[in-house]
């Protein structure tokens, strides 16, 4: 994560100012809480839904506004990305047990991105992440995105210095779930 323009303009507000609006925050940050929520759910159409969702909610947190803003919208398109991706999981797995998932899948055409989703080793991936802790599964996901060790500090309100060693227990925790569930590839 660099310091652009779009990461200025929420770092310069304060909760008092004038300026400080959704239709602000929305355009400066949306593409980049799309992105994140896509590189969780790999659905691109969805994760704008719930960009949108995530800006909404910020809007009704005022104590998320000023210079906390963008790790807020960071933590919460995180959050909101491993409940979406557990709720598909969820959902395939009971329309699995009534059997509507092969007459739902075989009704359609897939699109790009479910073909792209279909990835065995994704899916493998996703799967863990939605097994493993939340603050693990926050922490890889986000540097994942390239955030450094102060960034990660700062969106997740972790003491920086703690963030190799929790980084660390995290890709541990992962690796031991993989292992587990699929063997050593």
């Amino acid at each position: 994560m660099t310091v652009d323009a779009s990461s200025e303009a929420i770092v310069e507000m304060n909760p008092g100012d004038a300026d400080l609006d959704l239709e602000t925050i929305f355009h400066a940050q949306f593409g980049r809480i799309a992105r994140v929520i896509a590189g969780v759910i790999r659905d691109h159409a969805r994760a704008e839904e719930l960009a949108v969702e995530v800006f909404l909610k910020w809007a009704r947190h005022p104590k998320a506004h000023g210079k906390e803003a963008e790790g807020w919208l960071y933590r919460t398109a995180i959050r909101t990305g491993l409940n979406e991706l557990r709720s598909v999981t969820r959902r395939m797995r009971y329309e699995s047990l009534f059997g509507f998932l092969a007459f739902h899948k075989a009704s359609r055409v897939p699109t790009p991105e479910e073909i792209s989703a279909a990835n065995e080793t994704q899916q493998k991936v996703r799967h863990v992440l939605s097994v493993i802790g939340s603050r693990h599964a926050e922490l890889l996901l986000l540097r994942s995105e390239g955030l450094t060790y102060e960034e990660l500090a700062f969106a997740l309100e972790i003491h920086p210095a703690s963030i190799g060693t929790l980084l660390s227990r995290a890709q541990q925790a992962f690796r031991r779930e993989y292992i587990e569930r699929y063997g050593e590839e």
